[in-house]
């Protein structure tokens, strides 16, 4: 079987013959719109997707050599009846309209794989829309992967901070997903439990659908524990301390969350293990997983984890969101954490860039990530940002509808135009050469946004928090990681 990206027979897809001429005749010179391609269950990764570029380290980051990629939706229920010139003008405002007509130049957007000569095109139900831009990928630390346990049935890592669970957002190689598959030939694998991108600790993967499926009911049956420890602000108090506070997502595409009687239900033990004058290292126990909520309860105590990016902010107030006091309404609180980020040009640590900010704010479908951000209006052909995770997020929360848990980002698309196959959807890098990622890796594309933007790289300080995932035990299993060297009773900052 041929690899996604691989094999294909014709600009359709893979294996799709040509339509019969009797198909194409549409009354009055209607535009023909072939029909929706089958779903196919599943996603994989293959050597396609791995060789699309390749990695290198410079100052104690990962990075990834820019490349080109497609990205691939079909036509969204709003665009019906719209030409892509105003869609692209009143949804897709990242990029100007010199932009989207330059790339329609060069032949990367293509509709109902033909190239897009006039954008004046009106859109129909089922047209596939294809884009390909340089992609350029946030770098993450450097700190290797290590595999704590691989047997015939799981794969146990200890991921590092910074480093997303697998391809979302702004991130595809940059994942713990790709990482195996290039670097450790580990394919094929059943997202367990997932962590956010900037905590740290022990990740599991089951490799057969019998052992995810087998683990997931012992996570609908909460039998599964999970033991986390961070370093917090303060004098942490001494006694077990219980917080049942609800949470309440403020925002999936910056990923913020807060105290809100209006949230669902949480509940988390923290006890203390050291305190050093300065800051105190926590044991966290979350009863449930609802989205950040060590992080949020951790601040609603006024003891906020040391180095959060989110939730030890001043843009929270003098208090920076202590007992729930924020003295802001929701969209103050998100211009302010975003306008303290951009001062310290450190908006890649959010995981979203200033194209994302600059996106139209009423495009439904740019994804509800909470850490991992597709620049998806700079993009006008996107797939759907996927939620990145949580620190708490277990399998088990799959019903919530702020969770997805599959291990790839599924298109956002209206019910009734049909979906790309997973594996369509995930796509191949091609450029125009036709060998993915070599030229994105030596020249600078010249309708790239990104080659023409100096960025200040963040320190490998800034890519940890201090949150990790300790220990993962389930009615036949325990799995442990080493205790961080920042949670160690003598640790000095």
């Amino acid at each position: 079987m041929a690899e996604p990206g691989q094999g294909r027979a014709g600009p359709g897809g893979e294996g799709e013959a040509a339509p019969a001429p009797k198909k194409r005749r549409v009354a009055g010179g209607e535009r023909y719109v072939p029909p929706p391609r089958k779903l196919s269950a599943g996603v994989s990764f293959g050597p396609a997707h791995f060789a699309e570029t390749s990695y290198y380290f410079e100052g104690g980051l990962r990075k990834v050599r820019p490349y080109y990629f497609d990205f691939r939706t079909y036509c969204k229920g709003r665009w019906v009846g719209r030409s892509l010139l105003h869609v692209f003008s009143t949804e897709f405002r990242a990029q100007p309209l010199a932009y989207y007509r330059a790339a329609a130049r060069a032949g990367r957007l293509r509709l109902n794989e033909e190239p897009v000569r006039d954008l004046d095109i009106v859109l129909k139900n089922n047209d596939f829309l294809r884009n390909t831009v340089h992609r350029h990928e946030p770098p993450v630390t450097a700190q290797p992967l290590q595999i704590l346990v691989e047997d015939d049935e799981v794969v146990v890592v200890d991921k590092p901070s910074s480093l997303p669970v697998h391809p979302c957002g702004r991130f595809r190689h940059n994942t713990v997903i790709f990482i195996l598959g290039k670097e450790h030939h580990l394919k094929g694998l059943h997202t367990i439990h997932r962590l956010d991108r900037m905590t740290s600790g022990v990740l599991m993967f089951a490799k057969t659908a019998e052992v995810s499926k087998r683990i997931d009911e012992q996570v609908r049956e909460r039998q599964l524990e999970k033991e986390y420890v961070c370093r917090v602000v303060g004098e942490f108090p001494e006694h077990e301390v219980v917080c049942e506070e609800p949470i309440l997502v403020v925002s999936y595409k910056v990923g913020v969350c807060r105290v809100d009687p209006k949230g669902k239900f949480c509940k988390t033990i923290f006890q203390r293990l050291s305190y050093n004058g300065k800051t105190s290292v926590v044991r966290c126990l979350p009863r449930t997983g609802r989205t950040h909520q060590i992080r949020v309860h951790l601040q609603y105590l006024g003891h906020p984890i040391v180095n959060d990016p989110i939730y030890n902010m001043e843009a929270w107030g003098p208090s920076r969101g202590k007992g729930g006091k924020i003295d802001k309404t929701d969209e103050e609180l998100l211009k302010a954490l975003v306008e303290e980020h951009r001062s310290k040009q450190s908006l890649d640590v959010l995981g979203i860039s200033e194209e994302d900010l600059s996106s139209s704010a009423e495009n439904k479908d740019s994804g509800n990530s909470s850490d991992c951000t597709e620049s998806a209006l700079a993009d006008p052909v996107t797939e759907s940002s996927c939620p990145a995770g949580d620190t708490e997020d277990p399998k088990g929360d799959t019903k919530d509808p702020e969770r997805n848990e599959v291990a790839a980002c599924p298109l956002s698309s209206d019910g009734n135009l049909g979906t790309l196959e997973k594996t369509e959807e995930l796509g191949t890098c091609e450029n125009q050469e036709g060998q993915a990622g070599e030229k994105g890796s030596e020249e600078k594309d010249p309708l790239c946004v990104e080659c023409k933007i100096t960025r200040r790289d963040p320190s490998p300080k800034e890519l940890v928090m201090f949150l990790h995932a300790l220990r993962y035990k389930g009615a036949q299993f325990e799995y442990c990681s080493k205790m961080p060297q920042w949670a160690m009773e003598d640790w000095e900052d």
